[in-house]
C-alpha cells in the first residue's frame, strides 16, 4: 500500500514540532488531531532524505525557539507568582497549611531572585565596593655578588 503524500501544510507543521523539541509521538498525535493525518513512520529515517527547504525551516524554526522565551507566559516571573498566588489560595481554602507556606516561600524566593544566577554586589547603601588594595611588594633585583 502506497503512502498517502502529505500536504505542505502538514510538513511545515510536523517541522516545526519536531524543531521546538516536539517528541515524535507526540507530533504525530498532534498531527493526527489537527488534520486527520496518520504520520507514524521514523522521523530519523524520513529526516535523513529532506529537501533543503524543510532543513532550512527546521534550522530556523529551532533558532528562534531558542532564542524567544518571551512567548513563553511561564517564563515571566509576573506569571510565575500569579499561579503560586492561586495555589497558595486554594491550598489554604482546602486547610493544606503545609503546601499553602511551601508555595509562600517559593514566591518569597522568587521574588528575592532565588532562581536566578544573577547577584547585585555592591556596597553599603548601594554603592560601589571598595577596591581591596594589598601591599605592595618591591621587586628584589639579585645582587649578583656585586655589593
Amino acid at each position: 500500500m502506497a503512502k498517502a503524500k502529505l500536504s505542505d501544510e502538514v510538513k511545515t507543521y510536523i517541522v516545526q514540532a519536531l524543531a521546538c523539541f516536539g517528541s515524535p509521538s507526540v507530533v504525530a498525535a498532534a498531527v493526527k488531531k489537527e488534520f486527520g493525518v496518520d504520520v507514524s513512520h521514523d522521523p530519523k529515517k524520513a529526516a535523513s532524505g529532506l529537501a533543503p527547504k524543510w532543513k532550512a525551516l527546521f534550522g530556523e524554526t529551532r533558532k528562534i525557539f531558542l532564542e524567544d522565551t518571551a512567548t513563553i507566559a511561564i517564563s515571566h516571573r509576573a506569571v510565575r507568582l500569579r499561579g503560586l498566588q492561586r495555589m497558595a489560595k486554594k491550598a489554604e481554602i482546602q486547610g493544606n497549611m503545609e503546601l499553602a507556606a511551601s508555595l509562600m516561600k517559593q514566591a518569597a524566593e522568587e521574588v528575592g531572585n532565588a532562581y536566578t544566577n544573577r547577584r547585585e554586589l555592591t556596597g553599603k547603601d548601594g554603592k560601589d565596593l571598595p577596591v581591596p588594595v594589598s601591599p605592595v611588594t618591591i621587586f628584589q633585583f639579585p645582587d649578583n655578588g656585586r655589593s
